[in-house]
């Protein structure tokens, strides 16, 4: 049985963004991604590691000025995880979010991957909640992260048709 009941539209909603420019940046590019990771979430570690498969950063800069970043990796031979990523306070509600994680799906839908998924804290990022239900994202688990000591939510997209059998092993 197939996770999703349809296949939401090719992008998200993206509103158009003056002087926005989203870029993969090499890893020589982290000492910004830390500086900006420090500002948004107040906390040194952006991933657990970097030594994963196929990892993708991207940075997005408005009139050539960082204003966010977004981190992802290979999960298995199906599924583009999105790690991390956030926007700088001065550069929020612009819809920098919304570009970012549609120009990582992009790319992870480029690079074949059948799904996109991401996990969200909703009680200290609310906004990645809304914002995954708006762009047609399923909640398709839920826990208990003891790390964190909050609920964890767990989000997919389907990017393109696949050979993968879905199996929900959580019954969500």
């Amino acid at each position: 049985m197939e996770r999703f009941d349809y296949t939401p539209p090719s992008s998200l909603n993206v509103l158009p963004i003056p002087g926005l420019a989203i870029e993969e940046v090499s890893m020589d590019a982290l000492d910004r991604i830390r500086e900006m990771n420090r500002t948004i979430f107040r906390e040194e570690r952006i991933i657990n590691t970097f030594e994963r498969e196929d990892v993708m950063i991207l940075e997005a800069r408005v009139h050539g000025e960082s204003a966010g970043f977004k981190v992802g990796y290979r999960e298995n031979r199906f599924t583009f995880y999105s790690a991390k990523g956030g926007v700088l306070p001065a550069f929020r509600r612009r819809g920098i979010a919304v570009a970012l994680l549609d120009a990582m799906m992009g790319r992870a839908k480029d690079r074949g991957y059948i799904r996109f998924a991401f996990d969200t804290f909703p009680n200290l990022h609310p906004g990645m909640t809304i914002l995954a239900l708006e762009q047609g994202f399923q909640l398709v688990k839920s826990d208990f992260n003891s790390l964190y000591r909050e609920y964890r939510l767990r989000f997919e997209r389907k990017l393109q048709e696949g050979p993968e059998q879905d199996v929900n092993p959580a019954g969500v």
